[in-house]
């Protein structure tokens, strides 16, 4: 009979975990609860709360809705949305991740500060991510978005730059766009950065590293929609070959098993445990007769 050992450093990290514990509490009071898009990355966690009355709106469909509850989620929210929000006399329940909060706020002191200086506030992040426009947001839409080293075309060399991280970002390629930039500054502009990155999201790969090499399968388990899930299955791959992309137990197939392999099962920072569990579960359900095949 094969191990199976679920990652106990896989799964929410406390900025999701805190959206969806405030969502099952207001919930649990009643009424409609609006959120402003999906409060995770994973159709399946979103599902669960929306059996429990939680309804998911998009930017348009928040700014129609007056006297209303309505539901932040971890990624933060540009300045406009609580404008809105004042206008239309709606409650916010605020479950911004505090991690991105302080960094929205060194990005707004930053450009306060540094707009009468010819100053560019870079962002390196992924374009179009909820994070992002929050922090753009900071800066009435000013800051130039690095989402690689090819982009940083974009920037002028020869005025200040203040360069910052979305959260979730990898350090090492932070370091990168840190590395390509002091090489490439002219005359007397300054370059200053702030490394924003949180730990509980980048002490990942790490700890993913020295997991996928644990075992001899990985079943990887994760959201379509997870940015941080690609990368940290990128990672998995990369150590392991044999690891193996999965949303639902439906999604594994008895053929990449064998009846003596070590498995090993984690997932991205918005995969719930249950979702994880449920793979497990699977897989003993299939290595007990239904179609187990010996690979090895």
């Amino acid at each position: 009979m094969s191990n199976i050992e679920i990652d106990l450093k896989s799964g929410f990290c406390f900025g999701v975990v805190n959206a969806i514990k405030k969502a099952e509490e207001e919930l649990a009071k009643g009424g409609t609860l609006y959120c402003l898009g999906d409060i995770v990355h994973n159709n399946l966690e979103v599902d669960r709360l929306e059996k429990l009355g939680l309804r998911t709106i998009n930017h348009e469909q928040f700014a129609a809705l007056k006297n209303v509850r309505v539901l932040l989620r971890a990624h933060g929210e540009p300045p406009s949305t609580y404008e809105i929000a004042r206008q239309n006399n709606i409650e916010i329940i605020d479950a911004s991740c505090p991690v991105v909060l302080r960094l929205q706020k060194k990005i707004h002191d930053k450009y306060d500060k540094e707009k009468d200086n010819n100053t560019q506030i870079v962002i390196y992040g992924k374009k179009g991510h909820a994070e992002v426009i929050g922090l753009i947001g900071q800066t009435q839409s000013e800051a130039i978005v690095i989402e690689k080293k090819e982009d940083l075309d974009k920037l002028d060399f020869s005025r200040n730059i203040c360069l910052f991280s979305q959260t979730t970002k990898p350090l090492d390629g932070f370091q990168e766009i840190i590395d390509i930039i002091e090489s490439r500054m002219q005359g007397d502009a300054r370059f200053e950065y702030f490394d924003t990155i949180c730990r509980q999201v980048s002490n990942r790969i790490p700890n993913i590293k020295e997991f996928a090499q644990k075992h001899d399968i990985i079943f990887f388990v994760a959201g379509e929609k997870s940015s941080n899930g690609k990368v940290l299955f990128a990672e998995c791959k990369k150590y392991n070959p044999n690891s193996y992309f999965v949303t639902t137990p439906d999604d594994i197939d008895p053929k990449t098993l064998n009846i003596t392999a070590s498995i090993g099962i984690c997932g991205a920072t918005s995969t719930p445990r249950w979702q994880m569990e449920d793979v497990e579960t699977r897989i003993n359900e299939i290595r007990g007769g239904e179609g187990l095949v010996n690979i090895g």
